[in-house]
């Protein structure tokens, strides 16, 4: 059997996967009208990394660069999270990585696309695809960058600038921790605000190597 057709898909639905494993997942996702992000959007950017992998790596959603290109953190922030990574001696090959959301959201200004945040409704109803992710791969460890992925994860009281850089025991004896989406290092005001907001991010990121 073939995957359905994107044009079959009603609205507010998906393609069941035929089949168990991350392709099944990707070719289905890719047919996703769960919610009405499929719209504007380029294509649907689902995960790429090892089937099984031992750090699943969750960022908010795709940029601009990721619509295009139809991979996560091939962007900017992307390039962010790959600086720290090998600084911190981690290679990104060996990571699971993709967005709570796989569409990007934008607004139109001019001929830019503007990163617009997902609406709650939007953001549960990608929830699905993050979890089917999480049981194919069935990490040891997960990564939550940002706020979105945060709570995707921990739950919607998980407070991202209390609590990131912490250790969080989940189901099935898995352990997790948050920190801030490389993004938000790319938004403070100034050189030395960005580096010492990078600083920051590459310390929490740094609890991988004292595994």
């Amino acid at each position: 059997r073939r995957a359905m057709p994107s044009a079959d898909i009603p609205e507010g639905s998906a393609p069941e996967p035929v089949g168990r494993g991350l392709k099944a997942l990707r070719e289905a996702a890719a047919g996703c009208k769960r919610c009405d992000l499929w719209r504007p959007a380029t294509q649907t950017v689902f995960g790429r990394g090892p089937a099984r992998a031992h750090v699943f790596v969750i960022g908010e959603q795709p940029g601009g660069r990721e619509d295009v290109e139809g991979e996560p953190f091939v962007g900017p922030a992307g390039r962010v999270l790959v600086r720290a990574l090998d600084e911190l001696g981690i290679d990104r090959a060996a990571l699971y990585m993709t967005n709570a959301v796989k569409h990007f959201k934008f607004e139109l200004r001019g001929k830019r696309r503007i990163h617009k945040q997902p609406t709650p409704a939007e953001q549960k109803a990608c929830h699905l695809w993050l979890e089917r992710e999480l049981s194919v791969v069935k990490p040891e460890i997960v990564v939550c960058l940002g706020a979105i992925a945060s709570r995707a994860v921990f739950g919607a009281n998980f407070s991202l600038m209390k609590q990131h850089g912490k250790w969080f025991e989940l189901e099935a004896g898995r352990r997790a921790f948050a920190t801030m989406h490389p993004s938000w290092v790319l938004r403070q005001s100034g050189d030395e605000e960005r580096e010492l907001a990078y600083r920051g991010f590459r310390d929490d990121l740094a609890l991988l190597t004292r595994l």
